[in-house]
C-alpha cells in the first residue's frame, strides 16, 4: 500500500515564507517574555504604595526618588554590560567612592576645576576597569574574586587619598548646584541617566560593535569563530562598565556635596539586583538596558515606601534581599524556559489537531 506524501514547499513558496513569519514571531515573543516581569513589578509597587503609603507617589515623593534611581540605574547599566559578558563587577562602590573623592579633592573646590576633576575620575576609572579586564579576560581569572579583591584595593587607596585634604571638604559649588537644578521639574541627574541607558540601547541594537559584543556574550566559542576578538570585548566591557560608575560616583558626589568613604555601600547587590530583575541573562548575552533601568527605578521606590512605612533599617534589608531572591526565581532565564514549554505543548496540541502529529500507532 503505497501512502501519499505532500510535496515539499518550494524554497520561494508562500507556507515558507508564513513559517519564517511564524518562527521570527514566536523568537520575538520567546526573547521579549523575559522582561516582562520588572513592569509587573513596577505597577504592583505603584498600586501598594497608592493603598498604604500614597504620599510616595505626590511629586515632591517622585522628583526625590528620581535621582537616586538614577544613580543606581548608571551603575546598573554597567553591571549589565559585565553580566551580558557571563562576568560579575563586585567593584563598583569602591570605583563609585574614589570618583566621588576625586571631585572633592581634584576640584579643590574651585568650579573652574570640575572638568579637570571629571577627567581625572573617569581616566581612574578606565584604569581600574582595565586591571579587572586584563585579569578577567586576558588571564582568565574568576571574575567574582578579581573584583572584590579589587574593589578592596581602591577602597584602601580612597581612604589613603582622602587624608591628602581637610574632612569634611565639599566638592566645587557648581557641581552641586548642577545636582540640584530642575529640568521639566526633574533632576538632570535622571535625564543623564536615561540619555545613557538609550544610548546604549542603540549601540547594542543598531551598531555591528553592539551585535558582536551580544554574540560574544551568548557564545564566546562561536564568536571566536567567525572572528569576533572576544578577549579584546571582554577587556573593553570592564573599562567602559567602570566609566559608568564614575558617572554614577561624579553626580552622587554634587549631590551629597560632602561626600564620605561610605557613600557606596547599597551599590554592591543593588546594581545586580537591577539588572536580574531587569531580565538579564547571568549566562550571558541577552539583557535590556532600559528593563534595567527601570528595575532600578523599582528598586529606589520600594526603598522608599519602605522608609515611609518606617520600617527599621533591618527589616529593610530583610525585605530587600527577599525581592532579589524574588526577582532570581523569576529571572528572564526562568520565564523564556516557561514560555518555551508553553510554546511546544501549544504546538504539539495544534498539529494533534490538524492531524499532523505522527502516529506512534505500528504500521501494516
Amino acid at each position: 500500500m503505497s501512502i501519499a506524501t505532500p510535496a515539499p514547499s518550494r524554497p520561494g513558496s508562500s507556507g515558507s515564507g508564513s513559517s519564517r513569519t511564524t518562527t521570527s514571531r514566536t523568537t520575538s515573543l520567546v526573547v521579549g517574555a523575559r522582561y516582562v516581569p520588572v513592569y509587573i513589578a513596577l505597577a504592583l509597587l505603584a498600586v501598594v504604595a497608592a493603598i498604604w503609603v500614597p504620599e510616595t507617589l505626590d511629586s515632591v515623593a517622585l522628583r526625590a526618588i528620581a535621582p537616586l534611581g538614577a544613580l543606581l540605574g548608571i551603575t546598573a547599566l554597567g553591571q549589565m554590560l559585565v553580566i551580558m559578558t557571563g562576568g560579575i563587577d563586585l567593584s563598583v562602590p569602591g570605583t563609585v567612592t574614589l570618583a566621588a573623592m576625586i571631585m572633592v579633592g581634584v576640584g579643590d573646590g574651585s568650579d573652574g576645576r570640575i572638568w579637570w576633576a571629571v577627567i581625572v575620575a573617569l581616566a581612574m576609572a578606565a584604569l581600574i576597569g582595565l586591571a579587572n579586564g586584563l585579569l578577567i579576560g586576558g588571564l582568565k581569572l574568576n571574575a567574582l574574586i578579581v573584583t572584590l579583591a579589587m574593589g578592596q584595593i581602591v577602597a584602601g587607596l580612597t581612604r589613603r587619598y582622602i587624608t591628602s585634604f581637610p574632612v569634611q571638604s565639599a566638592v566645587p559649588e557648581g557641581l552641586s548646584d548642577w545636582t540640584g537644578n530642575r529640568v521639566f521639574g526633574i533632576s538632570p541627574i535622571f535625564w543623564v541617566g536615561l540619555a545613557l541607558t538609550l544610548l546604549i540601547s542603540i549601540a547594542l541594537r543598531y551598531t555591528t560593535m553592539g551585535r558582536r559584543f551580544q554574540g560574544v556574550g551568548a557564545n564566546p566559542v562561536a564568536a571566536n569563530v567567525v572572528g569576533v576578538r572576544v578577549t579584546m570585548n571582554q577587556i573593553l566591557v570592564y573599562v567602559v562598565a567602570a566609566m559608568t560608575y564614575a558617572v554614577a560616583g561624579i553626580m552622587l558626589a554634587g549631590l551629597l556635596r560632602n561626600p564620605g568613604v561610605n557613600i557606596a555601600s547599597e551599590y554592591l547587590l543593588g546594581p545586580i539586583a537591577a539588572a536580574v530583575i531587569g531580565g538579564a541573562s547571568l549566562t550571558g548575552g541577552l539583557a535590556s538596558p532600559v528593563s534595567t533601568f527601570a528595575a532600578a527605578l523599582f528598586l529606589a521606590g520600594l526603598n522608599q515606601m519602605m522608609r515611609a512605612l518606617g520600617l527599621g533599617t533591618n527589616l529593610q534589608f530583610v525585605v530587600f534581599g527577599l525581592v532579589i531572591i524574588g526577582g532570581m526565581l523569576v529571572s528572564g532565564d526562568r520565564i523564556v524556559k516557561g514560555v518555551e514549554h508553553l510554546l511546544r505543548a501549544r504546538e504539539r496540541v495544534t498539529r494533534r489537531e490538524i492531524g499532523d502529529e505522527p502516529s506512534t500507532e505500528p504500521q501494516p
